[in-house]
C-alpha cells in the first residue's frame, strides 16, 4: 500500500492530542464500501477538506481486535434481526502504539456509544475488572467467550471545518481457529459525525460517485466468513454480503 502513502503526503497532519476536540464516542455513523482502487481515486479530492492522522510516524496505522459474544451469538443474531438496542464487545489493539481498549459499542435509537477502559492485553478470558466493566455497561451477566479475530490499517481523517472523523479500513482479515478470512480489495468507510450531516465533504462526493451507504458491521461480515450457515443464520445480510464480496472481487 506504497501507493495509499504517497497519496496521503499532500495532506496536513493532526495528531492524537489535537484530535481531542472530535472524540465523537456518542455519535451518528454512517458506512460506505468501496475498493482500493475508488480508494485511491477518493483520497486527492478530500485533501482541501480534512487533515490525516498520524501515528508514531505513519499515517495507515495497524489495529487489531478480538471480538466477544455469548455460545448463542446474541450480539450478532440482534444486529440481523434489527434490534435498535444492541452490543458489539471487543479488544482493541493500536499496534504502534502498543495499547489496548477494552471497548464496547451500545446501538441505541441510531447512535453510536462507545465506551472503553485501558486493559493490558488479549485476554481471552477477562479478568474480573475487566468482565465487572462489561456487565455493567450490558447491564446482565452474559457468559462471554472469544468468537473472532480481525486486523486491518486505517486511514483516520478529520475535518477541518465539522466536528467529523472520517475512518478508511483496508486490508481487513478475519480469523479464528485456522480459519482466515481476507479482504483485500475492499475499503470500509465510516463517517463519523455529531448528528448526521449529508452536506459533509464525503458526503457529497460519495453521492457524486454514487456510492450508497449501508449498514453491517465488520464484526458480523467476519462472524459470517468464519463461521457460516452452519452455525449462523444471516438471511438478511446476504444481499449486501454479495456485494461487499463483488468489490472483493470474490467468486459470487
Amino acid at each position: 500500500m506504497n501507493e495509499i502513502s504517497e497519496l496521503l503526503k499532500p495532506f496536513e497532519a493532526i495528531s492524537l492530542k489535537e484530535m481531542d476536540r472530535v472524540k465523537l464516542m456518542n455519535r451518528m455513523d454512517t458506512k460506505f464500501a468501496f475498493t482500493t482502487a475508488d480508494l485511491s481515486r477518493i483520497l486527492p479530492l478530500l485533501i482541501a477538506h480534512y487533515r490525516v492522522l498520524t501515528i508514531e510516524g505513519t499515517n495507515t496505522p495497524h489495529y487489531e481486535s478480538l471480538y466477544f459474544d455469548d455460545e448463542k451469538f446474541s450480539f450478532f443474531k440482534d444486529h440481523h434481526n434489527g434490534k435498535g438496542d444492541r452490543f458489539k464487545v471487543r479488544i482493541r489493539k493500536y499496534v504502534e502504539s502498543n495499547i489496548f481498549f477494552l471497548e464496547i459499542k451500545h446501538k441505541i435509537k441510531g447512535r453510536t456509544d462507545k465506551t472503553r477502559i485501558a486493559t493490558n492485553q488479549f485476554n481471552e478470558v477477562l479478568p474480573e475488572s475487566d468482565l465487572a466493566f462489561v456487565q455493567g455497561e450490558l447491564n446482565s451477566n452474559k457468559n462471554l467467550v472469544p468468537t473472532m479475530w480481525n486486523s486491518f490499517q486505517r486511514i483516520t481523517l478529520v475535518s477541518k471545518t465539522e466536528t467529523e472523523r472520517l475512518t478508511l479500513d483496508f486490508n481487513i482479515l478475519f480469523e479464528k481457529d485456522g480459519v482466515k478470512k481476507a479482504f483485500n480489495q475492499l475499503v470500509i468507510a465510516e463517517l463519523k459525525q455529531e448528528d448526521l450531516n449529508r452536506n459533509s465533504a464525503f458526503y457529497q462526493l460519495m453521492k457524486t460517485m454514487q456510492i450508497r451507504p449501508y449498514r453491517l458491521s465488520k464484526y458480523c461480515l467476519g462472524s459470517v466468513e468464519i463461521y457460516g450457515e452452519d452455525k449462523l443464520k444471516f438471511n438478511r445480510f446476504k444481499k449486501k454480503l454479495l456485494y461487499l464480496k463483488k468489490i472483493n472481487h470474490d467468486p459470487i
